[in-house]
């Protein structure tokens, strides 16, 4: 894949998200022509209940949501979790899009599963590193939305 300026820039910021987030993983990236594929793996969120700890892995989907009236998009997700880390990930890319004079619009939504075996890994795993190849049938190609 021929990354573009702004391509560049989500590569290098995927990268930096380790920096700034505990206890996280980064496997598989490929960024696309309009859009990224990843998987974080997140590490040691324990929760404590029942004097049990157990591992968490939240989603908190409240920024992938589409905004209603009285809904903050932004509100508090907690930290370390898919979508704060997402949402760090978006605007770090976002600010430094802008200050270089790149304007572009994220997609409003975001897609996230939990990995739960090692079989959904794999077949995952596969699809991010083959995505480029499969670029001319990808749903996200806008050749593909012919009217």
């Amino acid at each position: 894949m021929q990354l573009s300026h702004l391509g560049l820039l989500a590569d290098v910021f995927w990268y930096e998200i380790k920096n700034h987030a505990r206890n996280i993983t980064l496997d598989a990236f490929q960024v696309m022509p309009n859009h990224i594929h990843g998987i974080l793996i997140l590490n040691g969120n324990k929760r404590k209940t029942d004097n049990e700890t157990h591992d968490v892995v939240e989603t908190t989907h409240a920024l992938s949501l589409p905004e209603t009236p009285g809904q903050k998009r932004y509100q508090h997700q907690g930290s370390n979790t898919i979508s704060s880390i997402t949402g760090s990930y978006k605007s770090a890319v976002t600010k430094h899009a802008d200050r270089l004079g790149y304007r572009f619009e994220w997609q409003e939504r975001f897609y996230d599963i939990i990995i739960r075996d090692e079989e959904s890994y794999r077949k995952i795993e596969n699809y991010i590193k083959n995505n480029p190849a499969k670029w001319e049938d990808d749903k996200f190609n806008p050749s593909n939305n012919k009217t």
